[in-house]
């Protein structure tokens, strides 16, 4: 039996950083706005306190943190020449689980997108024409564009007290910054955090090759801060527990103390955790959403109605909800025909570890999960496409996160994989290592798409997600183009053994690569090719709007979570200021 409940005015699926910011940010209307967190409340104290928190086995090894695939999982296959089986175990990708979503053990790694990244297509065309495309490229671009969404990049980096150094200020480059980016306004909220020796060894190996390196921008603070919120930030002890971890310290920005206790300050606001949504609910004629149906940790089945509704859990989570509640056309690879589960990419990398004699020693206890250096000169359109045979390219790093002992045991290729030589390697080279790595684009293809599984349910009987995805040879090209040039940067740098290494082609779900999942609910500028609009709002249904790295048409040589930030500050602004002014379509197809 369902129990309907009274109606609120606002209702917010998920709160990680995009739920987060959006409630924050629609806190000052007054309205009632109710947040429904599938996992349960996540705290810094006592959830994240020191020492528990270290205890690599629970949450690096087991992962505490992250999704329960028992209960939640997708189904996956290369191709549709095959049968998709679901994934029993977590590998490739690492979505998050309670208040604050993959925000709390993320690394803190947080880009603003290069121009190129917003209007791919268009650029593209103009330097090298269409026929460089694939015909089964997707390429397509934002319908915003790098100087539309510079004041919300500016607004995430200072919510979490990004540290960093910029290369463009207002069009004026600068040395030691990312002279590739965007022009911005202002200057990272805190200074770059404090080099590590492979780092300080790959900015001389690359500025001698003719590159130009950079502190990689982290949200992990370099120094006590407090952000425009008033929200205090505790400065990095570089203690090298970040990814697949809180922060004990509150250095690490996480929307669990930053925006989520501010839209909890809010009278009108109120959390359920423990809240499974199944389905959003639509009006006869489908056009409009009228309320959510969800569980609660007893299994009781509620009905909630809301005037709007924004789908703000992650990006594969999101897209299982629009195709389960009947939101948008499904994407048919066949046809080309339809949006949703359209446009799904990943992202790939090719890699060099880079191991030294015993007098070098790289001090892998230190750590922090952005520190890096990282060069921008192969990644977006910095380099040339038709001479390197691909597309998209990607960043090159070289960072220092923490070499924690369970997963950590660097040994060269070759080595046994146990027993007393695997023992040696591992002694003789634990401290004494280090990894050049590119974090490739992927674009989306015609055949790569998420639907709904005809055979898996999960526990609620739903149908689960399907994932059909591999690399396409463009990324192939990448990977490979790339690898060679972190081969070169690694033996510059007086490696006296380099491994070369890529993602397993064909892609496989087991390995983890990066949870960096994107695309699926896309925004445009047409609903013949997007779910959204500019604003984030369904075409179809305009009282949902939908955030998180779903709505990108393809994945970047980047992580995600700036523009996932910038882009819910950019919906909220549309929401707060237009929506609710005159609730209704805010572009017309």
């Amino acid at each position: 039996m369902t129990t309907k409940l009274n109606a609120v005015d606002i209702l917010i699926v998920g709160l990680g950083w995009t739920g987060g910011i959006i409630a924050k940010e629609l806190a000052s209307t007054g309205l009632k706005i109710v947040a429904l967190e599938r996992g349960g409340p996540r705290d810094t104290n006592p959830d994240f306190l020191d020492p528990q928190i270290h205890d690599e086995l629970r949450y690096a090894a087991r992962h505490d943190l992250m999704q329960n695939v028992r209960r939640e999982t997708i189904t996956f296959r290369n191709n549709d020449s095959q049968t998709a089986l679901p994934m029993r175990q977590l590998g490739s990708f690492l979505p998050g689980h309670g208040v604050g979503g993959a925000g709390v053990h993320w690394n803190g790694v947080t880009w603003r997108w290069l121009e190129w990244d917003h209007q791919p297509r268009s650029r593209t065309i103009d330097k090298y024409g269409e026929r460089i495309i694939p015909a089964d490229m997707n390429l397509q671009d934002w319908p915003i564009g790098y100087d539309d969404l510079e004041p919300y990049y500016d607004r995430f980096e200072k919510t979490c007290g990004t540290s960093g150094k910029a290369g463009n200020l207002s069009g004026l480059r600068i040395d030691g910054g990312n002279i590739f980016e965007g022009p911005r306004k202002a200057e990272y909220p805190n200074p770059p955090l404090i080099a590590a020796q492979g780092m300080v060894m790959f900015e001389t190996a690359a500025r001698n090759l003719g590159y130009h390196p950079f502190p990689q921008p982290a949200s992990n603070a370099s120094r006590d801060y407090v952000n425009p919120d008033g929200v205090a930030f505790g400065a990095c002890h570089y203690c090298g527990f970040c990814e697949r971890f809180g922060c004990e310290a509150n250095a690490k920005a996480s929307p669990h103390f930053t925006v989520i206790p501010l839209a909890m300050q809010n009278p009108a606001f109120e959390l359920r955790t423990n809240a499974t949504v199944l389905k959003v609910n639509l009006d006869r004629a489908g056009k409009r959403a009228v309320s959510v149906t969800y569980l609660d940790a007893r299994g009781r089945e509620y009905e909630q109605p809301a005037d709007l509704i924004v789908l703000s859990a992650y990006a594969l989570g999101n897209v299982h909800l629009l195709l389960h509640s009947g939101i948008g056309a499904p994407y048919d690879p066949a046809t080309g025909k339809g949006v949703v589960g359209r446009n799904y990419a990943y992202q790939c990398g090719g890699s060099a570890t880079a191991f030294f004699d015993e007098k070098i020693i790289m001090n892998r206890f230190m750590g922090a999960g952005a520190l890096g250096t990282c060069m921008d000169d192969f990644n977006g359109d910095n380099y040339d496409f038709e001479k390197a045979g691909y597309i998209g390219g990607g960043g090159i790093s070289c960072g220092n996160s923490g070499a924690r002992p369970i997963q950590y045991h660097p040994t060269p290729r070759g080595t046994p994989r146990w027993g007393s030589a695997w023992k040696k390697a591992v002694v003789d080279h634990y401290n004494h290592t280090t990894s050049i790595g590119n974090q490739g684009a992927v674009m989306a293809y015609r055949q790569n798409y998420l639907s709904l599984d005809p055979t898996y349910t999960d526990a609620f009987g739903r149908p689960l997600l399907r994932m059909t995805f591999d690399f396409q040879d463009n990324e192939v090209k990448l990977m490979n183009g790339q690898a060679d040039i972190c081969v070169t940067i690694a033996k510059e740098m007086g490696a006296t053994r380099v491994d070369r290494n890529i993602s397993p082609v064909p892609y496989s779900i087991v390995p983890y690569q990066s949870t960096h999942n994107t695309g699926g609910a896309v925004f445009g500028a047409h609903p013949s090719t997007s779910v959204l609009n500019r604003y984030l709002q369904v075409w179809d249904v305009p009282d949902v709007f939908v955030t998180g790295a779903c709505v990108f048409p393809q994945n970047a040589g980047k992580n995600p979570t700036g523009p996932v930030g910038a882009l819910a500050y950019w919906a909220a602004d549309a929401i707060k200021n237009r929506y609710l002014k005159d609730p209704g379509p805010l572009v017309r197809a």
